[in-house]
Parts: structure tokens; sequence; C-alpha cells
């Protein structure tokens, strides 16, 4: 994940991504550098618009983030008063019992 990291980071500071950038990056930060993994994501990444791509994944993420918000507004179901007050009383109850020992 963090040759992904050392690319998204190049990419931000406009800085070309090799795997000289990549190397450099992840050794600045103290990273032991696997230099096929760098070959590899530089390869990878090679006709690739970053910034296309973490717009397409941006627009892709929101409608999942917002399904569990709108679950969230949905109202719980909710217990009928008499199981309510009866857990209260025995809660009370018990409460009482560990002060009395």
């Amino acid at each position: 994940m963090e040759y992904i990291y050392a690319a998204l980071l190049l990419h931000n500071a406009e800085k070309e991504i090799s795997e000289e950038t990549v190397t450099a990056v992840l050794a600045a930060a103290g990273i032991d550098v696997d230099e096929s993994r760098a070959k590899a994501l530089v390869a990878a990444l090679d006709g690739v618009d970053i910034a296309d791509a973490m717009a397409t994944a941006a627009v892709a993420a929101a409608p999942a983030a917002a399904a569990p918000a709108a679950a969230a507004d949905a109202p719980a179901e909710e217990a009928p008063a008499e199981e309510v007050a009866a857990e209260e009383e025995e809660s009370g109850m018990a409460g009482l019992g560990a002060l009395f020992g």
C-alpha cells in the first residue's frame, strides 16, 4: 500500500512517477524498498490518468458511503413500553442488590 501512497504523493506534487522517485519517497519514509515492486507499480501506472482514476473512484464510493447514512436515518424498532419498564425495574433491583451484597 505504501507504494501506491508514494505514487499518489508524487502525483499530488506534480512530480514524475518513476522507479527512482518512488524509491526515493519510500526510502525517505524509512521503508525498505523492494525494487521489483517499485518497477511493477511504475509499469502498472504507465498510461494511467491518475486524476481521472481518482475522480472515478470518488464518484463510485459516494453512493456506497451514503447507504449506511440512509440506514442510520431509518427509525429503529421500539420495544413495547411494558418490556422497557420491566427491564428498568430488574436492572434497578440488581443495582440495589449489589449495594447491600
